[in-house]
């Protein structure tokens, strides 16, 4: 039998309200209702509804994916207490989410309920997730979809914001790496973009201070010439601040 035929135990067979033809469409928007969690609970323990979700991110169907990755979302936004107890289990698909192969949609999905969760928990808890976050949000920067670059520049600021002692070298290097992508942005096409772009600049701004190993250097010949010409033409603003917190 086709897998995308196949009920999953456990599923509820329909809902109250629903009509019997359109059982299949109403169970795949089921995920994006705002009472999704208060319906589903009546029927599942929240950890047979994480076993469900759990099938479809790694269902054959992009459109389940993109589903459960919506899921793992509403649960993160209306129940952050409960995600706390099962966080292993939800970065794990979300993860899997953000490494997609063949869905932006559930790339997308999967980066906008980890800038949730990061919000919520103030990055605690992350492990080595941060790493593989961070990898695979810094190739998103300079995606073609501006969807995807305004999710990964709002994810990315976030992991500035949380990355702590432990990665701080680690997000160093990143930041470095990235750097040319966030000149590059500030003048995105897309407005929004170009916004998310310069809140992730500021909140990279700590990893970008230049040691000053050589102290026979003027404060001239420690700042980056190209940065400033870059910043000085067109955020004036954005370099006064480097400035003022004296990262250039």
């Amino acid at each position: 039998m086709d897998r995308t035929q196949r009920r999953i135990p456990g599923q509820p067979l329909s809902i109250p309200t629903a009509q019997p033809k359109k059982k299949r469409t109403l169970m795949m928007s089921f995920f994006s209702k705002v009472s999704w969690k208060l319906r589903f609970q009546k029927w599942e323990p929240l950890k047979n509804v994480f076993f469900i979700l759990a099938e479809r991110a790694r269902d054959p169907s992009a459109k389940k994916r993109h589903m459960a990755m919506r899921g793992l979302g509403t649960i993160a936004c209306e129940t952050p207490d409960k995600v706390r107890k099962y966080k292993r289990i939800v970065l794990d698909l979300l993860v899997h989410g953000l490494y997609d192969p063949m869905s932006s949609e559930v790339i997308h999905e999967s980066m906008k309920t980890l800038t949730t969760i990061l919000g919520k928990s103030q990055g605690k808890g992350l492990g080595s997730f941060f790493i593989d976050i961070t990898l695979q949000t810094r190739t998103l920067l300079d995606d073609e979809s501006d969807g995807l670059r305004y999710s990964a520049f709002v994810l990315f600021g976030q992991l500035a914001t949380f990355a702590g002692r432990k990665w701080k070298k680690f997000f160093t290097s990143q930041v470095k790496q990235t750097q040319e992508s966030l000149l590059t942005h500030l003048q995105d096409r897309n407005p929004q973009v170009a916004k998310a772009c310069k809140t992730a600049y500021r909140a990279c701004a700590p990893y970008l201070k230049q040691r000053k190993e050589y102290s026979f250097q003027s404060e001239e010949d420690q700042r980056n010439p190209k940065l400033c010409r870059q910043l000085s033409h067109c955020h004036p603003e954005l370099l006064q601040y480097f400035y003022a917190n004296k990262i250039l």
